[in-house]
């Protein structure tokens, strides 16, 4: 077999304490992956791993910069899959806001088994370690750029679903400060979700003030940030979506690369007093 490159041997390296962070959870964080343990793993020696980081932080650093910068899918695409369907089969437009909002916090529940899925784990492991984005400079960049990315994507999103219902952004709001708002809305969430938060559920009665139906308070505020930052420009309604039932809406271009983030763990229902 070929001797490993030091860049090979790095890779490998990085990989394999990525999966271990993945399989550990958030609560382990980078500097509860011993260098030692990843070396094993990788069935390695450790003067292998120590030519290439002098020490431990070195290697914590890299390995926080590639987990963050690590995209197990488009930074839109859950969001995508979650709407098509509502938009196909005509949902009014609270109500793809309503259900696209439960499904986000149902599914961010970090464990595989109760809903949750790789992405989202990789996704609250990035956020936390975004979170602490001040420890590295390499580390800041990389968020940041992360966050960049997301947003343009989810422009293109957003966009979207304003062509679908005859949107369009108040004046002098544009489009990308919507998207910022939704991904400090969404990552804040997220981010309780973390600490193990239980996300609020709000019933909403047909005699209330609010939009009727079981809402997550996550999807609460994303209504309001719709129509704070939008208007209906005359050409449709929000009873249904331009587009006919059955007709695919338009898509996320195919060379898309990453605004609003799912969110929550659990949810707690509260009725009214």
């Amino acid at each position: 077999m070929p001797r490993r490159t030091g860049e090979e041997t790095r890779s490998l390296l990085i990989s394999t304490g990525m999966e271990m962070l993945l399989d550990r959870g958030i609560s382990a964080g980078v500097a509860h992956i011993r260098l030692q343990e990843v070396v094993r793993r990788a069935g390695l020696t450790t003067g292998a791993a120590y030519r290439l980081w002098a020490d431990q932080d070195d290697f914590h650093r890299d390995l926080a910069v590639a987990m963050a910068r690590w995209r197990h899918d488009r930074p839109a695409e859950s969001s995508v899959l979650a709407v098509e369907e509502l938009l196909r089969s005509g949902k009014p437009l609270d109500e793809v806001i309503r259900l696209a909002a439960v499904r986000h916090v149902q599914s961010f529940d970090g464990d595989e088994g109760a809903g949750g899925s790789r992405t989202s784990r990789l996704f609250l492991i990035a956020l936390a370690l975004r979170a602490t984005a001040q420890t590295w400079d390499d580390l800041k960049v990389a968020s940041n750029e992360r966050h960049e990315e997301s947003v343009e994507e989810f422009v293109t999103f957003y966009r979207m679903l304003m062509s679908a219902y005859g949107f369009r952004m108040r004046t002098p709001y544009t489009i990308r400060d919507f998207a910022v708002a939704m991904a400090a809305l969404g990552e804040g969430f997220a981010l309780h979700a973390i600490e193990g938060l239980e996300h609020p559920m709000l019933t909403i009665d047909a005699d209330d003030e609010g939009p009727p139906g079981e809402w997550t308070l996550f999807g609460i505020c994303v209504r309001g940030l719709v129509h704070q930052f939008m208007v209906a420009d005359g050409s449709a309604t929000e009873e249904g979506p331009r587009e006919q039932p059955g007709e695919t809406p338009p898509a996320l271009p195919s060379d898309g690369s990453s605004g609003a983030a799912p969110v929550g763990r659990t949810v707690v229902r509260r009725r009214r007093s």
